[in-house]
């Protein structure tokens, strides 16, 4: 009879120190596992398995809401849809990029850049177009995802002798290309407030999506609630669990504020992200 052994996990004191995780004590899994006790490890209880889980199922719900979508709006020969196509493009592998990398143990910068794609095409305030940034928004982003990139990987070297040093690196690579990326939208969003404009799906979406993002940067940088109660949420509901709901919480409500737009027959009379759009709502 076949059977399967699953691979031994570990507590904190019996991997070396540079796998620590701050308030996490047990459910370690062993530094040099092979390439298939990692895909074991996803079916037992490890401190990295919630983790796993909660990028990998949201991704087939992204794939679900490209193919719904795809039905709808005519990609290929309706140049306005290509920003919103190339940010599902990145959108669906986001997620599974980062369920492989609590896996295997590497990672992922896609999703920012498909936020530049959809913030540059949709987002952009009118009187920006044709200049500096509208021209090199997308590129800038793409130069920042290889960069942060480089820079969260460059984090884990100091980490055992200048921990907060690694901190605040990994802390850059995170914020920067967010808030790079959603200039635009902090600027609709201030004139919006500004003029009073009307409360509309797209307005409210992107205030959660934004609301999300903030709790995502506060549980990556404070380790709550581990730190608090080290070795109660090993397994169930430590800061970063909590940190990928969040992002996906935070994803999905900005796909469907993205979506407004094509809500209608036609994207000019769509009260959502295009600029007619955001025009609209502040003349009601």
């Amino acid at each position: 009879m076949l059977t399967i052994k699953l691979p031994q996990i570990f507590r904190v004191h019996q991997v070396p120190r540079i796998f620590w995780e701050d308030g996490i004590m047990s459910g370690y899994r062993h530094p040099k596992s092979s390439a298939l006790d990692c895909v074991l490890s996803s079916f037992q209880m490890t401190n990295e398995t919630v983790n796993i889980w909660t990028h990998f199922l949201p991704t087939w719900y992204f794939v679900w809401r490209f193919l719904v979508l795809s039905s709808s709006l005519d990609f290929c020969r309706e140049p306005h849809h290509w920003p919103l196509l190339i940010y599902l493009l990145l959108v669906c592998p986001y997620p599974f990029a980062s369920s492989c990398a609590h896996t295997f143990s590497s990672m992922s910068a896609l999703y920012s850049l498909g936020c530049a794609f959809a913030y540059g095409a949709y987002a952009m305030p009118d009187h920006w177009l044709s200049g500096v940034l509208h021209r090199y928004f997308v590129p800038v982003a793409a130069f920042n995802s290889f960069v942060c990139t480089g820079l969260s990987c460059y984090s884990r070297f100091p980490e055992l002798e200048r921990p907060q040093l690694s901190k605040a690196l990994r802390m850059a690579a995170f914020m920067y290309p967010f808030l790079y990326d959603n200039i635009p939208l902090f600027y609709r969003l201030l004139f919006c407030f500004w003029s009073s404009c009307a409360w509309n799906e797209a307005v409210a979406g992107y205030c959660y999506h934004l609301l999300f993002a903030l709790l995502t940067g506060f549980l990556f940088a404070s380790h709550l609630p581990e730190r608090l109660a080290p070795g109660r949420f090993d397994y169930i509901g430590h800061s970063h669990q909590l940190f990928h709901i969040c992002a996906m919480l935070g994803t999905h409500f900005q796909l469907e504020a993205g979506c407004c737009p094509w809500a209608t027959t036609t994207p000019s009379s769509a009260p959502g992200l295009g600029r007619s759009g955001w025009r609209a709502a502040s003349q009601r």
